[in-house]
């Protein structure tokens, strides 16, 4: 979860405030963050809606300044 600790420091969280605002111990959190534990599904919802981003950009299927596949903009021709 490579994109846990990067998009929790960008937003100036601890560990401690992602806990309280996503219901997910901060225990866990760390070992997230460590690469020492895979999250299920109900974690993902969690700590993505506690950080206003998608589960996708979350676990790095999308990178955090790539739009999302349904925000298609055209350029003039």
């Amino acid at each position: 979860m490579q994109n846990l600790n990067y998009l929790r420091t960008k937003q100036k969280l601890s560990q401690a405030e992602l806990s309280r605002r996503s219901s997910v111990s901060q225990t866990y959190i760390s070992e997230l963050e460590a690469n020492r534990k895979q999250p299920t599904y109900p974690i993902l919802k969690k700590l993505a809606a506690a950080l206003g981003v998608s589960i996708a950009e979350l676990i790095g299927e999308q990178s955090p300044e790539q739009p999302e596949e349904n925000d298609v903009h055209t350029r003039p021709q």
